[in-house]
């Protein structure tokens, strides 16, 4: 496509948009939407209430994610979010194309909602819908390799051989950021704290972002943690609003080794490391070398200090090559489904792929 594009990437947590040709995205915004009621006609049904995006201040608790765990639950907060997305970006009262990008376990259903949606409701000129893996794939700039994206819904992992993904090697989680960020809200605030809910999210993800680290060793950096006082290092200690200090316990620190070590947290399921060695070990013996060396780690929860060191160490812990793996770790990488889409968005070899309003229409 020679024209501008808009590039979509919507996810559980978080929807990035802007025009292809960026190596970010221009906005991101929280993927939740809220149902406030109406004053001159107000009730419980969805025909008597506002819809509107973000949190309301007014009405905290009235607020949802559309997509949960990479499936749309609510089709009409996909669409307000898609209607504002596309009026922020209109350029000269047209609007633009649209590559949006698809995730794993999208169905047929999925796939005929979006096009009516932006086809009928939005009048985009053409569309095209993007597998998000193998946007990160072609975000790095590689035809083979082994993509594992882990955000805040879900954890997927997916090897590709010369542009082709390899299907027994696919492994998706439900076991992403939102479990870490439950954890935190768990154990920094008491069960009948009165703490309004959004509160509750803001301190977790402030925490997360500001404070969390990926240990190399947990059993020496949780005994390195408790002989460090706050006063000596002011990461252990996080400031509420009224600049109360909130010290943090070396686990609310040391959360994100829940991703490598999740039955701790009474999570049963495999580490993010061992759902990788697994998707390696089930593509054919003379591809696994080629994989390992071109491990494509992606999505907010790569961006974890330490994150990348620790799954070095635990690939050459867990397969008998792993010593020789190299993980591809960029610094756009918590965007790398939005830029492969970028990229897409400008790729002859794409066009057939596109689909016309017109095409549409004649069904």
């Amino acid at each position: 496509m020679t024209a501008r594009t808009i590039v979509i990437d919507h996810g559980s947590g978080y929807l990035k948009s802007g025009f292809s040709g960026y190596n970010e995205p221009q906005l991101i915004v929280p993927s939740i939407v809220n149902y406030r009621p109406c004053r001159e006609n107000p009730g419980p049904s969805s025909a008597r209430r506002i819809l509107g995006l973000g949190i309301d201040i007014f009405y905290p608790d009235s607020f949802s994610y559309p997509i949960q765990r990479g499936r749309v639950l609510n089709w009409e907060g996909v669409e307000h979010m898609w209607s504002f997305i596309l009026e922020n970006h209109k350029e000269e009262h047209e609007v633009s194309p649209v590559l949006i990008t698809e995730s794993t376990l999208r169905e047929p259903v999925d796939r005929r909602k979006t096009l009516e949606i932006m086809f009928e409701s939005l009048r985009v000129p053409s569309l095209l819908l993007a597998d998000q893996l193998e946007m990160a794939l072609y975000a790095a700039g590689h035809l083979t390799g082994v993509v594992m994206d882990s955000g805040y819904g879900l954890t997927r992992v997916q090897p590709y051989h010369l542009g082709h993904p390899l299907p027994t090697g696919r492994k998706v989680l439900e076991f992403a950021g939102q479990d870490l960020s439950t954890y935190l809200r768990g154990t920094l605030f008491q069960e009948d704290s009165r703490v309004s809910t959004v509160y509750r999210l803001h301190t977790a993800d402030t925490v997360q972002q500001q404070h969390c680290y990926v240990p190399q060793n947990l059993a020496e950096e949780m005994d390195s943690l408790q002989n460090v006082s706050a006063v000596s290092d002011e990461k252990n200690t996080y400031y509420l609003p009224d600049g109360t200090p909130m010290e943090l316990t070396p686990m609310q620190r040391l959360a994100p080794e829940m991703f490598f070590s999740p039955q701790m947290f009474d999570l049963q399921m495999p580490s993010l490391s061992q759902a990788l060695v697994d998707s390696i070990k089930t593509c054919e013996d003379s591809l696994q070398l080629q994989l390992l060396s071109h491990v494509l780690p992606c999505g907010g929860n790569t961006m974890y200090p330490g994150f990348g060191n620790r799954l070095y160490q635990e690939l050459a812990r867990n397969h008998s090559s792993g010593s020789n793996a190299l993980l591809w770790l960029g610094s756009t990488r918590k965007y790398s489904v939005w830029l492969g889409g970028s990229i897409v968005a400008h790729l002859s070899t794409y066009k057939s792929a596109w689909i016309s309003k017109v095409e549409y229409d004649e069904g």
